[in-house]
């Protein structure tokens, strides 16, 4: 049990990693060195990790058997003033779960076409990585506030949206009920796509 957590919080903590260097990855792209100039587009842990966000919440959860398994590292510094483009803020927010959803993708198809040749170590641990990547992904594409789903909403809505103000304000107490009462309805969109993946239980 132990060591089935000390790899479920390995694969999260480099999962969150990878989320977060994209971010700044993509925002040196479009013309925000912020995170470059930080020293944040390093894929060493220790740069991203949030004691709270990073080890406490993931390991309270699996003792928990809450049936879901996130957290969050230290946000990548990101001024939205420097990007290029009008949707400049929405592609830096999408960067880090399609980060999670390439690498899920990537390690899904290698259990599919290639899992009878591998060891069955090594499918168990590809398998932890495809969930913990998909549901990394889910969640933060959920548009409450700070989640990056919130800033891909707020680019498209029109300016002085009552919206925005509306969800920067109640976000905890929206988040904390998505996760207590909605989040099992995404729990058939996980399934789904870890079966499309990596062809288990297809």
């Amino acid at each position: 049990m132990e060591l089935d957590i000390i790899f479920s919080i390995t694969i999260l903590i480099m999962s969150v990693v990878v989320h977060e260097v994209s971010h700044g990855a993509v925002a040196n792209y479009l013309g925000d060195p912020t995170a470059r100039m930080a020293g944040r587009l390093s894929f060493n842990p220790l740069k991203h990790l949030d004691f709270f966000g990073s080890i406490l919440v993931p390991i309270l959860l699996i003792l928990s058997k809450a049936g879901i398994i996130f957290g969050w590292a230290k946000p990548v510094p990101v001024n939205p003033y420097n990007l290029r483009g009008k949707y400049g803020e929405a592609w830096v927010s999408v960067a880090g779960p399609a980060s999670n959803i390439l690498i899920a993708l990537v390690f899904g198809l290698c259990i599919r076409f290639f899992g009878n040749a591998l060891p069955v170590s090594f499918v168990a641990v590809s398998a932890s990585v495809v969930l913990i990547n998909i549901l990394l992904a889910l969640f933060n594409l959920v548009p409450i506030p700070p989640l990056d789903g919130s800033k891909i909403l707020f680019a498209f809505l029109p300016p002085q949206s009552p919206v925005v103000p509306f969800l920067e304000k109640y976000s905890l107490f929206i988040l904390l009920f998505f996760i207590f009462f909605l989040w099992e309805f995404l729990a058939p969109l996980v399934g789904f796509l870890f079966r499309i993946f990596t062809g288990i239980g297809a």
